[in-house]
């Protein structure tokens, strides 16, 4: 584990960033914008760095999941072949991952997170000034949500919102429909990610546990705090923190 040693401080400081991470994510999203730069800043290898986060994170897609299908903001009649279209390119994802150079991959983590960080924060804007390109469902299943999923299964901070963005799009539905819909398919494709890291071995239970736990947490703050602030200032937040771990983890490398 390339002298891994985690102390009772470190998993302590991981459960803290899963608090921090699943209370902003559940304002605005992008907690994986802040959970696996600190994976990495732990010094753990990349695949278990992606392993981890995935094990953290399908406990906030699965209780969401849920919630939403609970509620009937999307039906399963009409996401389960998306989901199994979704779960396909993920476990896809997933197994090409593991044969990539973690030299690579040290390098690819980083400027994945600074790219989707860019994004992120101009989010709420592309939504906004979203051109409806409408495709065929068929391709829309077969090629859009495999090839996100593909993405989620290698990498995988901001999936949901890649989810939602071509859903409106590419298959024309409101935004809330959308987002309901991207939170199925988010737990299907970390569901799939999941599956294959830890056959792979590659995760590290210890942390993960911890900070499922703090996501949990988080998440049920997140849901009961009265929200008053910009979620531009939130999203802003969270790719400063992201940026802040990157330049600690480049500087201490």
């Amino acid at each position: 584990m390339e002298n891994l040693i985690l102390t009772p401080e470190l998993l302590v400081l991981l459960f803290a960033v899963a608090l921090i991470a699943g209370c902003l994510d559940t304002l605005v999203g992008g907690g994986g914008l802040i959970c696996l730069p600190a994976l990495v800043l732990a010094g753990m290898p990349p695949l278990q760095a992606l392993g981890t986060n995935k094990l953290q994170g399908t406990i906030g897609t699965a209780t969401a999941s849920f919630m939403m299908l609970r509620h009937r903001k999307v039906r399963f009649a009409d996401a389960k072949y998306l989901m199994l279209a979704a779960f396909f390119g993920a476990a896809v994802g997933s197994l090409l991952v593991q044969m990539l150079d973690t030299a690579f991959l040290r390098f690819m983590i980083p400027v994945v997170l600074i790219v989707v960080g860019g994004y992120f924060l101009l989010s709420g804007y592309l939504f906004k000034h979203l051109p409806k390109v409408l495709v065929a469902p068929a391709w829309f299943s077969r090629l859009m949500v495999p090839l996100i999923g593909l993405y989620d299964g290698m990498f995988g901070p901001g999936t949901g919102s890649f989810f939602s963005m071509s859903g409106v799009a590419f298959k024309g539905l409101p935004l809330l429909e959308a987002t309901a819909l991207a939170k199925t398919l988010n737990f299907a494709t970390n569901f799939a990610s999941l599956l294959v890291f830890v056959s792979a071995g590659n995760f590290v239970w210890q942390a993960g546990l911890c900070m499922m736990i703090g996501q949990m947490l988080g998440a049920y703050a997140g849901s009961h705090i009265l929200f008053r602030i910009n979620p531009l200032y939130l999203r802003a937040l969270i790719v400063l923190i992201c940026l802040a771990m990157l330049g600690r983890y480049f500087f201490s490398s």
